[in-house]
């Protein structure tokens, strides 16, 4: 049996529909979580963001986070050894915003731990803010709990 080049023609642009219909479906039923529910707001306070990160990269030691099977350590410099911080630490996951974590800060020692319980085994970046004797500082960190 012959086919004609006008059924190969054919073939080929209803093959074509076929597969961009079912990338529209795929597509539409993928789940995407925004970065953050109020964007908007976020993106005009982040001059703020901007500030104390440069804050932080005056210092003289970074934020040093650790991890193993039982905790997340995150150990301040000793500039702010006997300094009351006041703050939050924000695990967010780029897979599932249902995996993110708040904390505030709560330092012992200049150390401040988390539970590995509470956290899932993928990437997080850790977004720490704190501020003390009235300056902020700022640091973001990846870690791969896996």
């Amino acid at each position: 049996m012959k086919v004609s080049w006008g059924w190969k023609a054919g073939l080929l642009y209803t093959s074509f529909v076929v597969m961009m219909v079912s990338m529209v479906v795929a597509s539409s039923r993928q789940k995407i979580d925004l970065v953050s529910k109020d964007y908007y707001k976020d993106e005009i306070e982040y001059q703020g963001v901007i500030d104390a990160g440069r804050n932080q990269s005056q210092l003289l030691a970074p934020l040093v986070i650790r991890a193993n099977d039982v905790q997340v350590t995150v150990d301040f410099p000793d500039v702010f050894k006997d300094k009351v911080l006041k703050g939050e630490v924000y695990f967010y996951s780029p897979v599932n915003d249902k995996w993110d974590y708040r904390i505030e800060l709560n330092t012992d020692n200049n150390r401040m731990s988390v539970d590995r319980n509470r956290l899932q085994n993928t990437r997080y970046t850790i977004k720490i803010k704190w501020e003390t004797e009235g300056k902020n500082y700022y640091q973001e960190t990846s870690i791969n709990l896996n």
